[in-house]
């Protein structure tokens, strides 16, 4: 059992830091900006919840936090009461915000400065895979700090890579996003094309899942997509602050990325519909608006 800390109870972190308690066992402390959610995660859960990130981080083994992006990672860590004033040394700093590359190398090299370690972990799952305990974790730091880490994110995940140095994880998580947007777009067309031709979306979807065109999206969101149902899962607010991080690390190292810009901008185009919080599948109300 560690000492743990967790900061940032959203709809991502709230069940994180439950299997961390309860699947884990360990000893926890939580901060939120909104304080009565850490202490409902509390009464629930038990444990203690803190004022500050810096003091729930004080005398922890392990820190975790899953906060919105980059500006608020920098202020639970390094701002005013952050958590890294608090960290000791052979701590360990885990970070499971979808952020920069930039960001998670700037962290590590702060964290290695005063002698503790950092890892930054994205997760990718969604709300139901926090809730269930079945996360995919993408990791960058050192061997050493993984090593460390890893039996204690098992709790809350079904897979957990390494991916490489500071950093890495936050560009396997891009990737992650670049292939799920288009799959989603292909979805969506597939369907309108599907209701077009008059043919039944069901039956259609049931053979060609099957096959080559099978996918997580079409097995999960084809029969909420083809309802014209949009509040499952991550939002489009999310995934646009997504796309955005993937198409300026673009801008940076080279990559081409049309398709991730073109469904960047049909996302923005639902965000106009009203539709900011519906879920990414929901490129298919643009199709039939």
């Amino acid at each position: 059992m560690a000492k743990v800390a967790f900061i940032g109870l959203g709809v991502m972190g709230y069940p994180m830091a439950g299997h961390l308690a309860r699947k884990g066992g360990h000893d926890l402390v939580v901060y939120n900006r909104t304080a009565a959610r850490a202490e409902k995660w509390v009464s629930e859960f038990g444990g203690g919840f803190a004022k500050t990130p810096r003091e729930a981080a004080a005398g922890c083994d392990f820190v975790f936090s899953c906060v919105g992006n980059d500006d608020d990672l920098r202020a639970v860590t390094i701002g005013p009461d952050g958590a890294f004033d608090a960290m000791g040394k052979g701590a360990i700093f885990i970070d499971n915000t979808t952020a920069s590359a930039e960001v998670a190398r700037e962290l590590a090299g702060k964290a290695r400065e005063a002698g503790f370690g950092f890892l930054d972990a994205p997760v990718s799952g969604g709300q139901a895979g926090a809730e269930n305990g079945v996360l995919t974790v993408m990791v960058g730091g050192t061997e050493a700090d993984f090593a460390r880490g890893r039996p204690i994110i098992d709790a809350f995940a079904r897979m957990v890579g390494h991916m490489g140095s500071s950093g890495a994880g936050q560009l396997t998580k891009m990737i992650n996003q670049i292939c799920i947007a288009g799959l989603l777009q292909g979805l969506a067309e597939g369907i309108h094309f599907g209701k077009k031709a008059g043919l039944d979306v069901e039956k259609v979807v049931e053979v060609i899942s099957k096959g080559a065109a099978g996918s997580w999206q079409m097995e999960n969101r084809h029969k909420t997509m083809n309802a014209g149902k949009y509040d499952f899962g991550f939002a489009i607010d999310w995934m646009r602050k997504d796309l955005g991080i993937c198409l300026a690390e673009a801008d940076r190292n080279g990559a081409s990325l049309p398709v991730t810009a073109l469904v960047d901008q049909f996302y923005k185009d639902v965000q106009a519909m009203g539709g900011s919080r519906w879920d990414t599948s929901a490129l298919l109300a643009r199709l039939e608006r």
